[in-house]
């Protein structure tokens, strides 16, 4: 498939800096592990972002300010993507994805609060059928983590099945979220179909000069745990409550599952954007990286 454009990364020199400090004063197995969790965090800085201001407003909100924290939040949310966008640190191209995920998250939250399945209990002016428009957001910061880590890792997914089979899968697990409260739950199905369709299916990703991968279900299992956790920030400020939650108790463990599924859509939607990290071939770890003209390392999947 296509090559990634050779567009220039602004936090290259900083992460090259600092993987080379790391790698001078650990060892070498060390500094590779503290570097996939700094460009980890790197790529999740919106989503962390926006955590922090979930639990800043919940600690200093009045409810007899005039603004409604909501509004507050979706104030910032919008403040947070002006200063992404002006320092360089997310593209246009990664707006586009954000979009995507803003109008589906958006869709799916007005459906589920008319079904009764989670609720926004507090009170703002922009707000649509009972939804705040800042919820968007928690959906987009998920998109954006997954355009900036594809980018910050220079990963591929390989060898990648045939591209109507995720996207199939896709349109089944979103449909199964507002069809299930009337027809069968077909989400044990949609479970054992994400492992047979990405059961070949590797991230590859960079850090350095190395090149790692991991499986690709796996991926998505460990990260929605992640946002399981970051489910329990939410409920736990009443930013929203699923039905029958009280703010101390823990989110279900059957969320995770929720996300996990919703992760294959999420993935769906970035390579509708990034069909460039996809390839259909596999790809092997003992291959050398390579120089391109400008002498910038390259990836030897580049060539």
């Amino acid at each position: 498939m296509a090559n990634f454009p050779a567009g220039p990364n602004r936090t290259r020199r900083l992460e090259r800096r600092l993987g080379d400090a790391m790698r001078a004063r650990l060892p070498f197995a060390v500094a590779e592990f503290v570097m996939f969790g700094l460009k980890q965090a790197w790529a999740a800085i919106f989503g962390a972002l926006l955590l922090f201001g979930i639990l800043f407003s919940n600690h200093i909100w009045q409810p007899d300010w005039v603004l409604a924290r909501y509004d507050a939040l979706l104030m910032y949310a919008l403040a947070l993507q002006a200063l992404l966008l002006w320092t360089g640190m997310e593209s246009w191209r990664e707006v586009r994805v954000i979009l995507l995920f803003h109008l589906t998250g958006t869709a799916m939250e007005i459906f589920k609060v008319h079904m009764g399945s989670w609720s926004y209990p507090g009170d703002g002016l922009f707000k649509m059928y009972q939804v705040p428009v800042f919820s968007g957001f928690m959906y987009a910061s998920v998109g954006a983590y997954m355009a900036r880590v594809i980018r910050l890792f220079d990963m591929r997914f390989a060898p990648y099945p045939p591209y109507w089979m995720p996207l199939l899968l896709a349109v089944a697990i979103y449909g199964n979220f507002f069809a299930h409260h009337f027809l069968p739950d077909m989400r044990v199905v949609l479970f054992a179909a994400t492992v047979v369709i990405f059961l070949r299916t590797r991230i590859w990703f960079t850090i350095g000069h190395n090149r790692y991968w991991m499986p690709l279900p796996l991926a998505a299992f460990l990260s929605s745990f992640f946002l399981w956790l970051a489910e329990n920030i939410g409920t736990g400020t009443r930013t929203w409550l699923y039905h029958g939650q009280a703010p101390t108790d823990w989110v279900s463990l059957a969320k995770m599952g929720s996300w996990y599924l919703l992760l294959y859509v999420s993935f769906a939607t970035v390579t509708l954007v990034f069909r460039e990290a996809l390839s259909d071939k596999a790809l092997h770890a003992s291959r050398p990286r390579v120089k391109d003209p400008t002498g910038a390392a390259k990836a030897p999947w580049l060539r």
